[in-house]
């Protein structure tokens, strides 16, 4: 092995920034973090934030508060070091971002769109918070997986993986999750590739075997140091069967030589394709530099992808390093992990074919991103459920305020509606700013609908003198926060007829069939037939239509089917 003071970094062959190192001090305080809560809850309440602009183009979509708003403390748990660190990029106002992408040969499962709902939120609140943010995703599209699909279906490996690249776009999209800033793809980095194989062969930690050439993990002692697994204790590999040649069984590939029939790329060690860890290794460093921020993904990815992912990198240049090691938890189904190879997973499409992709997204954002979240159709149907009074409040909001936009200058609101403002953007700050705690957030957003449906609904609410100024001013404070979170939709009222027809299509009835149920239904209650009139509500309740009466007459909205509402375990 090369000696320290020999040791020879590969060399990215290109880059799309530097990165210098730049040291925060201090820890939080109460002082600064009130402080900080200040600004936030001003910005938050003086304007609409722009995620959907990209890097490039946004010049000062947070306003003049956007400076202020850097002043904020983010900690995220770290799997490196087995605990929450306060963030400190290593250039100030700017943070390099990795995530590891998709392997494209299907369509992904909802467990995919858990991470990457969960790394959007984080892209969100970072830029929220001020940060320039270099995002960068990859897609792995030379694999064996791609090619054993490629061979069933009888089509090139490349055209297969493009292909379902694009359906991931497409289902990223249902999910209102932003693009990254740039999404490399491993077929067309194979140079950069080539080049740190060579690296790590130069210092000594890799070997060639006819053709092949394997990662020696006994030349690299740090090895098991983020997964915290001992070297004898290693799985033998992943994804591939076991090489006899290899010096210890732990090794694991970074070039394979070409087989009949597969794709592949000229090298020093002749034909080929990388292994699979290589590709981010080098992908990173590309986009990235050998230094950088956070790399993220989700746990199953801790060993062997990652683990191998830090030594190829550290052994290609010693000053590699990465900041924070950010994973997010498991989609369970009967508290097994979600995966495509135990053949338990339902794809993204499944799931919104019968839910609104904004239901998918509140039911994700809302356990914990690290915890692991149980999937179920109850747990659906109380995510649907709860987005439809979401929209719904926000919707009669906006009506009642008008489309004209309510004068906010000289407009003293009364004190309980500055508290309820102030009471959630805090909460908003303070669970945000704590590992991205989003479903305390969600839970917070209880009061100000409340209130909202308050002033909306009741006698009291509807005689308050600054009424459509209270109104005006919760619906911008939650709608803001929705767009932080990615669920803020084009319109309500569009968002809120996409629910109902989805409910509609799970209860297997038609709009038309509901709306003849509620004449049947007033006609039974004027001839005074009331038990068969409210067994034609209970009938509908029990596939989840819920109908209302009021002065006006009966109206429907989707609710979660009855049989459903006693099963229903909120999920901690």
């Amino acid at each position: 092995m090369a000696a320290l003071q020999f040791f020879k970094c590969y060399k990215p062959l290109f880059r799309i920034q530097s990165r210098k190192i730049f040291i925060t001090s201090g820890s939080i305080t109460n002082k600064n973090f009130q402080k900080t809560s200040r600004n936030i809850v001003r910005l938050l309440c003086s304007s609409s934030t722009s995620l959907g602009q990209s890097t490039s183009t946004k010049t000062n979509a947070y306003g003049e508060d956007e400076k202020k708003s850097k002043e904020q403390q983010l900690w995220l748990y770290n799997t490196m070091t087995k605990e929450k660190e306060l963030f400190k990029p290593k250039v100030d106002g700017k943070v390099g971002m990795y995530v590891c992408g998709v392997t494209a040969y299907d369509l992904s499962h909802i467990g995919h769109a858990r991470v990457y709902v969960s790394f959007d939120i984080l892209f969100r609140y970072l830029r929220f918070m001020g940060y320039e943010v270099n995002y960068v995703r990859n897609f792995t599209d030379v694999d064996d997986k791609i090619i054993a699909r490629a061979g069933e279906l009888g089509e090139d490996p490349l055209s297969l993986s493009r292909r379902f690249c694009e359906e991931f776009h497409r289902d990223m999209e249902y999910l209102h999750c932003l693009p990254p800033t740039v999404e490399p793809r491993v077929s067309d980095h194979m140079p950069q590739i080539i080049d740190m194989i060579k690296q790590i062969l130069d210092n000594g930690r890799a070997y060639r075997v006819e053709g092949d050439v394997y990662f020696s993990v006994d030349e690299f002692p740090e090895y098991g140091r983020l997964s915290g697994r001992k070297l004898e204790d290693n799985r033998a590999g992943e994804r591939v069967a076991v090489d006899s040649r290899k010096r210890n069984p732990a090794d694991f590939a970074l070039w394979k030589s070409a087989k009949e029939g597969e794709p592949f790329w000229e090298s020093p060690w002749g034909a080929g394709r990388p292994g699979w860890h290589i590709e981010c290794s080098a992908m990173s460093a590309t986009y990235l530099g050998y230094s950088f921020d956070i790399h993220g993904g989700g746990m199953d990815l801790i060993f062997p992808h990652h683990e191998n992912e830090i030594a190829q990198s550290c052994s290609a240049c010693h000053k590699s390093n990465i900041s924070y090691w950010i994973h997010n938890g498991f989609v369970t189904i009967d508290s097994q992990k979600m995966s495509k190879s135990l053949g338990n997973f339902f794809t993204i499409r499944q799931v919104i074919e019968l839910y609104h992709p904004l239901a998918l997204r509140l039911f994700l954002i809302g356990t914990h991103y690290r915890s692991p979240i149980n999937y179920s159709d109850v747990q659906l149907e109380s995510a649907s459920d709860r987005a439809y009074y979401i929209y719904q409040t926000l919707k009669d909001c906006e009506e009642v305020v008008g489309k004209e936009e309510v004068e906010e200058e000289n407009i003293r609101l009364g004190a309980d509606i500055v508290e309820c403002i102030k009471s959630f953007n805090d909460v908003f700050v303070t669970s945000m700013s704590e590992d991205l705690h989003s479903p305390v957030v969600l839970s917070a957003m209880s009061d100000p609908l409340k209130t909202a449906n308050d002033l909306l609904h009741t006698r009291k609410g509807k005689k308050q003198g600054t009424r459509k100024q209270s109104l005006a001013a919760i619906e911008k404070s939650i709608r803001n926060v929705l767009n932080i979170l990615g669920l803020m939709p084009p319109t309500y009222h569009q968002v809120l007829q996409e629910l109902r027809e989805k409910a509609l299509k799970r209860a297997k009835i038609t709009e038309e069939e509901v709306v003849e149920k509620i004449h049947e239904r007033n006609a039974a209650r004027k001839n005074k037939e009331y038990e068969r009139s409210d067994g034609i509500r209970k009938d509908l309740a029990a596939i989840g239509i819920a109908l209302m009466d009021s002065p006006e007459g009966t109206t429907w909205r989707p609710a979660i089917p009855l049989a459903m509402q006693e099963q229903y375990v909120p999920e901690s």
